[in-house]
């Protein structure tokens, strides 16, 4: 078995749930979007590869919004196009994040700006327990989605819809992959000011981060374990 980790750029580590994915028994390959030389200029060309040659595809975050096409569409629209075959081919996706906004764009959903930013460690109300745990999770976003129409929403706060589930489609608005190293490469590429910005203190957020330690890994272990168990086999 294998699964592909699309990283959309070089700041977001797979973390635990590549662990979990190895773990489980998948050849884990990754590729990356946007190169660190064109992160400032990334509206650049990507080849993606044939959703055919894996069992899984893992779609990740990213800085930018899954509503700019001024700015990515070079290859975000391709992306879209590239997850809705991988729907009709029936290979399970895995968004995060980014990558749950670009299932609900590519599926008849929206997305656009939420009224505010998003970040640090969140409990969500869960539905599906057994699929999406309560939490908490570890959420930076400043979008938010409009679930699909023929998607069953599975977990929201009162800010956003936090994950879903269409066909072999999981969604999650939140971040099971990070850590706290993770984390310090977001704040030392501008992740740190914008913290401040959001009104928090940085080294809180990264304490706090480090204090969820194994109990963050366990949660993403166990979420992967719903995706792979739940949905990949739906």
């Amino acid at each position: 078995m294998r699964a592909l980790f699309l990283q959309h750029d070089h700041l977001s580590p797979p973390g635990p749930v590549a662990e979990r994915f190895a773990a489980r028994g998948y050849a884990v390959d990754e590729a990356v979007v946007v190169a660190p030389e064109d992160f400032h200029q990334p509206n650049q060309p990507f080849d993606f590869p044939d959703p055919r040659g894996y069992d899984a595809l893992v779609v990740m975050g990213a800085p930018w919004g899954a509503w700019d096409d001024d700015t990515i569409g070079t290859w975000l629209l391709p992306e879209l196009e590239w997850l809705r075959e991988a729907d009709e081919l029936n290979v399970p996706v895995f968004g995060i994040c980014f990558g749950g906004q670009l299932l609900a764009r590519a599926h008849g959903g929206s997305v656009a700006r939420a009224p505010r930013p998003q970040i640090g460690w969140t409990p969500v109300w869960t539905q599906e327990p057994e699929l999406v745990g309560p939490g908490p999770w570890f959420e930076w976003h400043y979008d938010r989605w409009q679930v699909p129409p023929d998607a069953r929403e599975l977990a929201r706060d009162a800010l956003a819809s936090q994950a879903f589930v269409l066909r072999r489609n999981l969604a999650v608005q939140f971040h099971p992959e990070l850590t706290a190293a993770g984390l310090q490469g977001w704040f030392d590429n501008g992740g740190r000011d914008a913290v401040v910005a959001d009104g928090q203190d940085p080294q809180v957020l990264y304490q706090h981060t480090l204090a969820e330690g194994q109990a963050a890994a366990d949660r993403a272990h166990a979420l992967v374990d719903a995706f792979l168990d739940r949905v990949a086999t739906a």
